[in-house]
């Protein structure tokens, strides 16, 4: 009969380990923070002492371990593994170039975003062109991952299918038939016989996906992992979980409308902070290669309180539209509303346009957002912000084929961003004629079919915008 392997139980705030589970850390004081994990064997030490003369007498410095060969970095050779390509274009493009082989990706995202929708696609699309696709579904039967594969656009009848969510039996199936890409969805229902917990706790995540790495390095098969959202907006389990694989990727977007983001937060192999853009069709999600003109789809000439600013997510420049309104405070207290922006932020420039442009906002509704479901996080979009609210309380339309790019300061001046010319480029190609820039991020040679103006304060930028 099998041994079963010896647990303890660590706190994940200090590490302290116990060898039974308690409500409250001894250690650290904290409260429900000790999770199951499996204890590494101890080594055996040697009989007679041998280790210990072989080491001059350091007898903790030999047990467990052998001399390594450590070469030096010159004298490593090889090169990059090859990527495979899966033909979806955004996919590729925030990978960075493709599927890497050995690399371990994970996917996390909202219920009902559509992680397992792209997925089976990438699946169905790495059959077609040659390699072997392997899905593991721990969360639907093998009639309901049909159905869904049926919708699809893309042909998945050739992806093998295993419904299991036992470890062992997972890797056991891997090893054998050696798939190229293999997709476990979702980390969270995946268990290890050797712990004792329940499927998704952190002890269970933690040891499961350290597992699937290891299988991914030594057997050179890509894994993509499938891991819930906390409330929060993080993946559910340890932080942890996030330093163990090669790339973390979100899916991101509102359950109204019908595109949705990916975005690499960590990738190992390329750039961080890509994003991809796709939309939900019924027949699974198609990649859209201009998402400048997806953002600014819907605007109109008239509308008051409208921006537009250029942001650079990753390596691509994206156009997205700021809309702000300010309506008179029904309540004592003004409210302040904003999505897609840093509520500190909006605070903060709120301040600014009032000391430095006479913009008074102490009895007026604020409300910001950046339309498409965009996250605005680099400061160079304060400047449209800035113009949209003046927009909204002189309720005057800014120019339409006008944008704004800049860092507004505490002085009210204006602060250039980096990667201008690229910005103005993306401005160009989208029908742009004019950017307000600060004056020292003038660049000397940008885009012929744009004009760069440059500003110094937001009280300048008003006075050319509207004049007095």
């Amino acid at each position: 009969m099998a041994t079963k392997t010896k647990t303890v139980y660590r706190c994940t705030e200090c590490g302290a380990e116990y060898a039974k589970w308690q409500g409250r850390c001894d250690t650290c004081g904290e409260w429900n923070t000790l999770v199951e994990e499996m204890a590494a064997p101890k080594p055996v030490a040697a009989k007679g002492g041998g280790a210990a003369r072989r080491m001059g007498g350091h007898s903790s410095m030999a047990e467990g371990g052998n001399v390594a060969v450590t070469p030096r970095l010159r004298d490593v050779s090889g090169s990059e593994a090859r990527r495979w390509r899966t033909g979806l274009g955004e996919f590729d493009f925030v990978l960075g170039g493709g599927i890497v082989p050995g690399s371990m990706v994970l996917v996390g995202g909202e219920p009902g975003i559509g992680k397992s929708t792209l997925l089976l696609q990438i699946a169905a699309r790495v059959q077609a062109l040659g390699q072997r696709a392997l899905y593991v579904s721990g969360e639907e039967s093998p009639l309901q991952v049909k159905l869904r594969a049926d919708r699809m656009a893309e042909s998945a009848g050739d992806v093998s299918l295993l419904s299991e969510t036992l470890l062992e039996t997972v890797i056991a199936t891997g090893a054998a038939q050696q798939p190229d890409v293999m997709i476990v969805d979702s980390i969270q229902t995946v268990f290890t016989q050797d712990l004792e917990g329940a499927p998704g706790n952190v002890g269970q995540v933690r040891e499961c996906a350290a597992r699937l790495m290891r299988f991914a390095k030594e057997t050179g098969t890509a894994t993509f992992v499938v891991g819930h959202v906390t409330k929060g907006g993080g993946i559910a389990g340890p932080k942890t979980l996030e330093h163990i694989v090669d790339t973390v990727l979100y899916f991101e977007g509102e359950s109204t409308l019908d595109h949705r983001v990916l975005r690499a937060t960590k990738n190992r192999f390329g750039s961080v902070d890509e994003i991809g853009v796709f939309r939900m069709t019924e027949g699974g999600l198609v990649a859209v290669e201009n998402p400048s003109e997806l953002f600014l789809g819907d605007r109109t000439n008239t509308a008051s309180g409208s921006a537009v600013t250029a942001l650079l997510e990753g390596t691509r420049p994206v156009l997205v539209e700021i809309q702000a309104l300010a309506a008179k405070a029904g309540y004592g207290t003004p409210q302040r509303v904003a999505t897609g922006y840093d509520g500190r932020r909006l605070a903060l420039l709120l301040a600014v346009l009032d000391k430095r442009a006479g913009l008074n906002f102490s009895q007026l509704d604020v409300f910001l957002n950046v339309v498409g479901g965009m996250r605005l996080q680099e400061p160079a979009g304060d400047l449209a912000v800035a113009a949209a609210l003046a927009s909204s309380v002189y309720d005057r339309p800014l120019p339409h084929e006008a944008a704004f790019i800049g860092e507004v300061g505490l002085g009210g001046e204006i602060r250039p961003v980096s990667q201008t010319e690229r910005r103005l480029a993306e401005a160009a190609k989208m029908g742009m004629t004019t950017a307000y820039v600060a004056e020292r991020g003038v660049p000397k040679r940008g885009p012929r079919d744009i004009r760069a103006v440059g500003v110094r304060t937001v009280r300048e930028l008003f006075e050319r915008v509207f004049g007095g």
